[in-house]
């Protein structure tokens, strides 16, 4: 299934989900590229997604009822457990976090798990563009977006705070501003979405 076809597919199961359209694009948006990858590699959705299928189910009864049954078919069992890398990135996001933990926790852990794909995170997680990241972040978690005060790209701005909280430094340069690689943590994140054909469908 392409992501565009499975952001529809979940888009309108999400339609007697009491949570509010940004909510449900945005699991949609991560679901979508998970569930695309999981069939392209032979993987499981608790693979690409990091939520095992108690935690799914639960998710997908909230934001998904029309879909439930075969979201929790797809999962395949559970998530192998998170490398320490992806368990403190979770952590990070949990100790941050506002809002209410049964939905808060299960995007935590979709936000770790794809953190681990190669492009920038907004693009790893399905969204249109940086801003809906930023839109997250400051709905979510406030506290963390208020500490990305000088704008770093999410996934280096992460993995900064989780060296900084096992006592050591990501890079050797004392402020950014003398880095010579400053553009590699503050530059632009251009690049094509994910999920562009439904994205432009839904301008039409």
């Amino acid at each position: 299934m392409s992501p565009d076809r499975a952001y529809r597919w979940l888009m309108e199961a999400g339609a007697a989900s009491s949570r509010d359209g940004f909510d449900l694009h945005l699991v949609a948006s991560v679901l979508a590229v998970a569930i695309a990858q999981a069939e392209a590699e032979g993987a499981s959705l608790a693979q690409t997604s990091g939520l095992d299928r108690t935690t799914l189910s639960a998710l997908a009864r909230d934001l998904f009822p029309g879909a439930a049954g075969l979201l929790v078919e797809m999962t395949g069992g559970d998530s192998p457990a998170p490398e320490s890398e992806e368990s403190a990135v979770r952590d990070i996001l949990l100790i941050y976090a506002s809002g209410g933990i049964d939905f808060i926790r299960p995007l935590a852990t979709l936000i770790a798990r794809r953190c681990q794909e190669p492009h920038h995170l907004w693009q790893d997680l399905g969204l249109r563009n940086r801003g809906e990241l930023s839109l997250l972040m400051e709905r979510y978690f406030p506290r963390l977006k208020a500490r990305n005060s000088a704008d770093m790209k999410w996934k280096k701005f992460l993995y900064r705070m989780v060296c900084a909280s096992e006592g050591f430094a990501l890079c050797p340069a004392p402020v950014c501003s003398d880095c010579d690689d400053f553009a590699s943590c503050f530059g632009t994140e251009e690049g094509v979405a994910q999920l562009s054909h439904a994205y432009r469908e839904e301008r039409i």
